[in-house]
Formats: structure tokens, C-alpha cells, sequence
């Protein structure tokens, strides 16, 4: 079981140790301790790259999921998770929580969603926060209460892509904003057939060296 963590932004301090135990101990909690996460933190400009390039969605989020592992091809890799620093900057600032947690509870979320939890049914969703906070939880002091803010309300009709912004105009109220799922789940590409390997960051920019059309996403 590893975490790799490269940090492609500078405008936000991460610390890649505590990314990498954070992930590492998730994949324990859940009972994947052969598998491997790949973590990497980018800006606004490039999480928005990645939304629309994945997703179709123009718009920065918080953390995109791509799940990588495939039945038919056993690997540890189980996938890689992107986090936007500046966002989760802006919503620590928000909730009135330290960075470094709110940072765990994405790094938590991220993993959660690469092994299969999904959030888009609001009774999946609920089981999945408890999964969040049991594991955040676990052997340490208690967590601030406004880390959970908006965890377990229903997203607002206009956010079908579980965006942390709700549509221009909606009126809707803005909630904790969510990870994105990109492939491995229903939602994947058609045609991506081709082997997944374990990947690395490509570039500066965040973007994963997945296979071209590999699939999108998961949020």
C-alpha cells in the first residue's frame, strides 16, 4: 500500500507526507492495503481543465477521482485523485477549518469514491459521509463539526454534475462541494478498453498520463 503525491501548484502549501497518510489510510480502513493512490494538487485553472476535458463541465471543483483499476487486468494501482489547493483553500477559509483537514477529508472522499462509493443518490451519499468521518475519525481528536457542513443535504437540481457552484441564477444554496468520479464507473467513455498501467503526472499542469479516452471524472 502507497500513496504518491506530487504537488503541481505553488500557491497553496500542501504537505505531500500528510496527503500520502491521509490516502494511505483510507485504503487501510478499507480493507485495500495492496493497492496504490496516486495524489495530486493542483490550481483552479488546471482542476477546470480537467472538468471539462473529463466531464464537460466548465467550472473548477474541489477533487476529481479517476478510478483505474479493472477487473480483467489485476494491478495495485487503484487510481489517481486530483485536488484543487485553491478551492480547498476557499472552503476551509469558509467553514472556519484548518486546510490540512479539510485537504483529508478530500483525500478521504477521493479514495472512497476509487474503490466504488458513490454519492449521487442521497441514501448512498449518507452511507458514504459516515464511511468519511468514521475514517477521518479514527485515533484522533474530535473533528470541528463545521467540517461536515452541507455533507448530507440533497445537491440542488441545477447541480447534476455534484459541481460545488450551483447554476448562475439558480438561487440555490451552495453546499460542500463533492468529488467527481471519472473512469472505472458507469459513467466511463466507451472504447477505453485499452490496459491501464500505473500512471504519473504528465505534466505541470496536473493532467494524469491516463490512457487517451480512458474515460472521464467521478465528482
Amino acid at each position: 500500500m502507497a500513496a504518491a503525491v506530487v504537488n503541481c501548484q505553488r500557491r497553496v502549501a500542501v504537505s505531500p507526507a500528510r496527503l500520502a497518510r491521509t490516502a494511505e489510510r483510507a485504503l487501510a480502513a478499507l480493507g485495500r492495503t495492496a493497492g496504490d493512490v496516486d495524489v495530486v494538487v493542483v490550481d483552479d485553472a488546471a482542476i477546470r481543465r480537467l472538468n471539462n476535458r473529463h466531464r464537460g463541465v466548465g467550472r473548477r471543483t474541489d477533487v476529481l477521482a479517476f478510478p483505474l483499476a479493472t477487473p480483467d487486468l489485476p494491478s495495485p494501482l487503484v487510481g489517481q485523485i486530483v485536488i484543487s489547493g485553491e478551492t480547498a483553500r476557499r472552503q476551509a477559509n469558509r467553514l472556519k477549518v484548518p486546510l490540512a483537514i479539510e485537504l483529508d477529508l478530500l483525500v478521504t472522499h477521493g479514495v472512497l469514491h476509487l474503490v466504488g462509493y458513490d454519492d449521487r443518490d442521497p441514501v448512498e451519499a449518507g452511507l458514504m459521509h459516515e464511511r468519511e468521518r468514521e475514517i477521518l475519525s479514527a485515533g484522533r481528536r474530535r473533528l470541528p463539526p463545521r467540517l461536515w457542513q452541507g455533507l448530507l443535504k440533497t445537491r440542488p437540481p441545477a447541480s447534476v454534475s455534484g459541481h460545488p457552484r450551483s447554476a448562475p441564477g439558480s438561487g440555490a444554496p451552495r453546499q460542500r462541494s463533492r468529488v467527481a468520479s471519472v473512469s472505472g464507473h458507469p459513467r466511463s467513455a466507451p472504447g477505453s478498453g485499452a490496459p491501464r498501467q500505473r500512471s504519473r503526472v504528465a505534466s505541470v499542469s496536473g493532467h494524469p498520463r491516463s490512457a487517451p479516452g480512458s474515460g472521464a471524472a467521478l465528482q
